[in-house]
């Protein structure tokens, strides 16, 4: 798919990843609908930037996510959805304080999880209705794209409800493609590594950097630019569908 003149909604995107994905799709010449939480800080700037709409939605509910869904489809036939949005709350399962708390881990995968299918299914019901690029004999309708993590594979001590939330979003991403390909709609996922993220923003140098160091090539956490690179070439790709891709060096991570 081409993305000049595409219209594209990517959730988280007023931050790290989903930032970086919108920042990408604009220079291509998409027109993009950026999805995530009233007030915050940087929804101003990202509402600011030329071809970007901003909507404050949790992607949890589903009258908030059709709102934005409608405010992309008034720009025009809604192609590419991006989905950045998601959480972590690492804690071991059994720790000083006693068991980790239900609903902490039910958050994480209501976010997540929950969160990523919502917004799937709400925008693959709208991709479905319209005609496929080029015409009835096009290959196209839209293209999806979720974030999965390394941790859905490597996952380490106190990531239970992350790995767990990341797993079922790599585990959902095939047959929602071979459901969705009867629509003529691709679906993937990528899995992160260790980026340079404001998560990560937030330690000291030296940690930052030995977090780096462990990547086996390039020994360095990965640029957000470069997650949102990958989700242009899925979005060029037409033969790229159902597939989960580790984006992270080679790293494998170790157990804590």
């Amino acid at each position: 798919m081409d993305i000049t003149g595409q219209v594209a909604l990517v959730t988280g995107g007023a931050s790290g990843l989903g930032l970086a994905t919108t920042e990408a799709l604009v220079a291509q010449g998409a027109k993009v609908v950026v999805v995530d939480l009233p007030g915050t800080p940087a929804a101003d700037a990202v509402a600011g930037r030329g071809g970007v709409t901003f909507m404050g939605a949790d992607v949890r509910e589903e009258s908030q996510v059709a709102a934005a869904l409608d405010a992309a489809t008034g720009l025009g036939e809604l192609r590419v959805v991006v989905g950045c949005a998601g959480v972590n709350d690492a804690a071991k399962l059994v720790g000083r304080q006693g068991a980790f708390p239900l609903e902490r881990f039910q958050r994480v995968i209501d976010i997540n999880l929950v969160g990523t299918f919502n917004v799937i299914r709400l925008a693959a019901e709208r991709m479905a209705a319209l005609e496929p690029l080029g015409g009835a004999d096009g290959e196209e309708r839209g293209v999806i794209v979720s974030t999965a993590s390394v941790a859905a594979f490597d996952g380490q001590i106190g990531q239970a409800a992350y790995a767990a939330s990341k797993a079922a979003i790599v585990g959902m991403t095939l047959p929602i493609a071979r459901e969705l390909a009867a629509h003529r709609i691709r679906v993937n996922a990528i899995a992160p590594g260790l980026f340079d993220t404001p998560l990560l923003a937030a330690l000291p140098d030296e940690a930052r950097a030995s977090l780096g160091a462990q990547v086996p090539h390039p020994a360095r956490l990965g640029n957000p630019s470069e997650f949102a690179l990958l989700v242009t070439q899925i979005i060029a790709n037409p033969m790229l569908n159902g597939e989960t891709i580790r984006l992270d060096g080679a790293i494998r991570m170790q157990a804590r």
